[in-house]
Parts: structure tokens; sequence; C-alpha cells
């Protein structure tokens, strides 16, 4: 069966990076069937135990970050260990050569060094800011606005989100990074360094979504709570005491929503009451607290089974809001993204493969994550072209590293 494996399949990429942005640009790639190898230190990277952990320790966000990759551990302390890893990186062959990495780029990760070796290298380094400063996702939040424009009406609290937006961002656009660079060099034979920053992407971002460009016009941005900026939506709460977003956004979304609560008279009142015109995205987010009003009224009155099957029959746009055990029992069963894996070390996990769904390629199944350095043999012997007892010295000096037993 062809699956989406085999996408990139004889691409290979290393991988020498921690917390979240490059590794996940490493697994979406692994993801589509390229040859990802997460190189670390003995003992692990920095993210090697990064929270959340097991009772015994064992880091779930490390896991769920390096799913369907291999693992190579080499002594990067040592010149030795350092030379087997540019060894791997400048290894030969068409759809090798690829680095990807949030180390700085110097030492052994000089891109200068190392396109020495493999003149058509193609690395891609990832940077908190484009001067190559430290930074992470709340640090970036702070320099952009965000934390300011978060949270209650009227507070002058900073709210840091706890979704890394940018992490996130920057992770699947160094996975384009990687891809449009290597069809360039199909193309020229010419390989490059890319970098990309992180405070960048969020700075992009803003531009594109009109933050930047409604600040210069003299538009200051407020907080507006629950509220959807520039159309109606608002949280309301059921009888029973459930939750739920209820959005109006387009159109047909809005009239869906009038529709189902009755909204037909409060909306022409209100119209006449604020000379407003309730068809459009900017009127409904003036009368947000009225039209908020009356639809809580409406919702308040019933309980969830009741709101779900008008709101479902009139096809209104709205969401409950649930807590992450409720949505792994209610939403994760019957997506085909998602199976049962067996990661070391923790157990059985729902886990996902790739959110694309191609029409002429079955989902590749999810593969769990290595364990740390569970294919350092392998790849140098496989690469590198080591033999057994070569690689058995290195292992007795401590030069390289297979998985604990």
């Amino acid at each position: 069966m062809n699956t989406t494996a085999q996408l990139l399949g004889g691409m290979r990429v290393i991988e020498a990076a921690a917390f979240v942005a490059a590794p996940l640009g490493g697994m979406t790639l692994a993801q589509m069937g390229a040859d990802v190898i997460r190189l670390d230190t003995v003992g692990g990277g920095l993210d090697y135990r990064r929270w959340p952990v097991t009772e015994d320790n064992t880091s779930l966000f490390w896991c769920g970050l390096n799913k369907h990759k291999r693992s190579v551990v080499v002594n990067l302390g040592t010149p030795e260990g350092r030379e087997l890893a540019q060894a791997l990186i400048t290894a030969p062959g068409p759809e090798a050569g690829m680095l990807l990495t949030n180390f700085p780029p110097r030492g052994w990760l000089s891109y200068e060094d190392l396109s020495a070796k493999r003149p058509d290298l193609i690395q891609l380094t990832l940077m908190g800011d484009r001067l190559g400063g430290s930074a992470v996702d709340y640090t970036v939040n702070t320099r952009v606005g965000f934390p300011l424009l978060t949270g209650p009406e009227n507070s002058e609290e900073v709210v840091n989100h706890v979704l890394p937006a940018w992490d996130l961002v920057t992770g699947k656009m160094a996975a384009l990074g990687l891809l449009a660079a290597e069809r360039h060099r199909l193309r020229t034979g010419q390989g490059q360094h890319v970098k990309l920053a992180l405070e960048d992407m969020a700075l992009a971002t803003m531009a594109h979504l009109g933050f930047i460009a409604e600040s210069q016009l003299g538009q200051q941005r407020q907080r507006y709570g629950n509220y959807l900026f520039g159309a109606f939506g608002r949280d309301v709460k059921t009888a029973d005491g459930e939750r739920l977003m209820v959005v109006g956004l387009t159109g047909k979304q809005w009239q869906a929503l009038v529709d189902a609560v009755g909204l037909q008279a409060e909306v022409q009142r209100i119209e006449q009451q604020h000379g407003l015109n309730l068809r459009l995205e900017g009127d409904r987010f003036k009368a947000r607290e009225a039209i908020a009003a009356a639809v809580q009224s409406w919702v308040g009155a019933r309980t969830l089974d009741q709101v779900t099957q008008v709101f479902e029959q009139h096809g209104v746009c709205w969401g409950r809001y649930q807590s992450v055990e409720q949505m792994i029992a209610n939403t994760l069963p019957g997506n085909p993204m998602f199976s049962t894996v067996t990661q070391p070390g923790v157990g059985e996990l729902s886990s996902p493969s790739l959110a694309l769904d191609f029409s002429a390629l079955a989902r590749e199944p999810a593969r769990p994550a290595p364990l740390l350095g569970q294919h350092t043999e392998q790849v140098m012997q496989e690469i590198l072209g080591l033999s057994a007892a070569a690689y058995g010295q290195l292992h007795d000096r401590g030069i390289v590293a297979g998985p604990a037993r």
C-alpha cells in the first residue's frame, strides 16, 4: 500500500536540537517519510527530561516531539565525538547533507566548516532573534504585545498564553524552509545556510493579521476578554453549568445563530436603537454586549443537550469548553489520525500521525519516539560504514552510546 511515508522517502536530515520548534520541524519531515536522525550527547540533550514527565521521570514532551525519528548518541564533549557528528551531517548521498538545528552555528555546527566538507550542504538554523540572541516563546511574546491584549477587559495585568504559538509556527516553517532549500539544490546544485528567527516569525504573524498596520494607523487594540474581535463571538453558560463558545463570524454563521436562538426581534431592536446593521461583522462587534446578553438568556434557560439539539439542527458554529480528559474521551475516538502506540518507558498512548490527509496516499500509522541512542550502532554502520568491532571500540571508550539497558 502506498502511504505518506513515501512522500519524502530517501531524504535524510540530521537534527541537532532541543525543545519545541526545531524538533517539531524534524518530526514533521519524519512523518512524511524523511529519515530524520536526532543527534544527542551522552545522557540526552537539554530537553530529555522536559516536563511533563512520568513518575519515573520519562519525558512525555520528548516522546511527543521525536516520533518517527532515529536516535543517535555521540559524546559531543570530545573531539572524536564531534568529528563523528560532522561526518554524519556531511555524509554523501544526493538526498542527504541536510542539518536542522537550533544550537549556535559555531564550533562543530559551523556552517563554514561543515560546507567545506560538503559544499552542497543545507543547514537551517533556528535562532531566538535575527541577531542570534537567546529567546523563547514567552520572551518573544513580551516583545510583540499579545500579553497586553489578552485577558479580562480593563485589566492592567500581563497574561501569558500557555500555547507556544511561535514555536509551533516556526517549527512548521523550518520544515518548509528545508524543503524549499532542497528544491533549490535539486535545480542548481547549490547548498546554503538558511536562518529562521523565532521573533521574526512572531513579527511576521503580527503583520499578516493586521496588528502592526492597525497600530501604525493609530488604532490601539484593547483587551476584549472572551469576545471575538471584529464580529460576534462570546462564551455562554447553559442551565446545567456547561460553558460554550458561540460564534457568528460569517453571514451564514450569524443567520444560523439568529434562527436557532430566535433573535429576529432583538436584532431589529438593537439595530434601531444603535443605528447599526447587524448583517455587518463590525456592527455585530459594536453590539457585542447586547447580543451576548440575548444569547446568554436563551442558552441559560436550557441544558447542554437541549442547546446541542437546536444548534446542530440549525448549523450554528459553536464549541463546548472541555478539559483535556474530556477531549480524549469525546473527540479522539474515531479520528483516523490517531492510533495506539506502545511508547517505550511510558506504555500505550494515543498518538497522531500526519495531520495532512492525501487523497492518493494512505496515512502512515503513528510510530513511537525511539529510545535515546536506540539507533546509534545501526546509523554508524549504515552511514559511516563502521564495522561492528570499530563501533564496539568507540562504545567502550564512551565516544558513542546505545540505549540504556
